[in-house]
């Protein structure tokens, strides 16, 4: 999963990358609400976490920015303000939610993925696809009630196609949502990828629909 940081404390930004990136987001990270806007409206995320307080254009200046040009991503709103009125001109421009600085990361990251689960269709914490479950709390995948250690990279692809269950996935679509800005989109890494994961959990748990992508369960009709 792809997720931006618009974020102007140096400090706070980085830490917030640091651990996103440990628990196994892909993280772009904006200084300013100017390119923040840039990358929000650009670039494809399945997430994104917004301070309000930014230089050049306020938080939410971004926000109502992007859901006028109709990007609907999920947004956190992460500020210093505290009041209620600020709560509700945050969630009024189309924050999805709203967390008060300081905060505990545990919080930020369990609402982070709620919100992605929300906005993939996904109620539990615990996706499931045929004898295969990967629970995002945890970040752990069983097959058959057995644990299956897969890498970061496969993990976050079989997380991301596990989100979007039913539904074909393109290659292009993979590259965008599981790594940053910076990475080589000609590389073949996904078919490497897609190759290992089948290998540790069955040749069928992945489809490839020939010329359009892939998906864990082919659409019907």
């Amino acid at each position: 999963m792809r997720v931006l940081i618009v974020e102007d404390e140096p400090n706070l930004g980085r830490q917030l990358r640091a651990t996103l990136e440990g628990a196994g987001y892909a993280i772009d990270l904006a200084t300013d609400g100017e390119d923040g806007h840039y990358l929000g409206s650009t670039e494809a995320y399945d997430a994104i976490i917004l301070d309000l307080g930014l230089p050049e254009v306020d938080g939410l200046t971004v926000l109502d920015r992007w859901r006028r040009e109709g990007i609907v991503v999920p947004v956190l709103v992460l500020t210093a303000r505290d009041s209620w009125s600020d709560k509700v001109a945050g969630l009024d421009a189309g924050a999805d939610d709203y967390l008060a600085k300081p905060f505990q990361t545990e919080e930020l990251i369990a609402r982070l993925r709620a919100l992605i689960r929300r906005a993939s269709g996904n109620a539990s914490s615990e996706l499931t696809a045929g004898d295969v479950r990967l629970d995002t709390r945890s970040g752990k995948v069983t097959l058959d009630g057995e644990p299956v250690k897969l890498t970061a990279q496969e993990y976050k692809l079989l997380s991301y196609l596990m989100h979007h269950k039913g539904k074909v996935v393109s290659r292009t679509e993979l590259i965008e949502h599981i790594y940053d800005q910076d990475f080589d989109r000609d590389s073949n890494t996904i078919e490497v990828f897609v190759t290992r994961i089948r290998k540790k959990l069955g040749p069928d748990v992945i489809t490839t629909i020939r010329g359009l992508g892939y998906s864990l369960e082919e659409p019907r009709g």
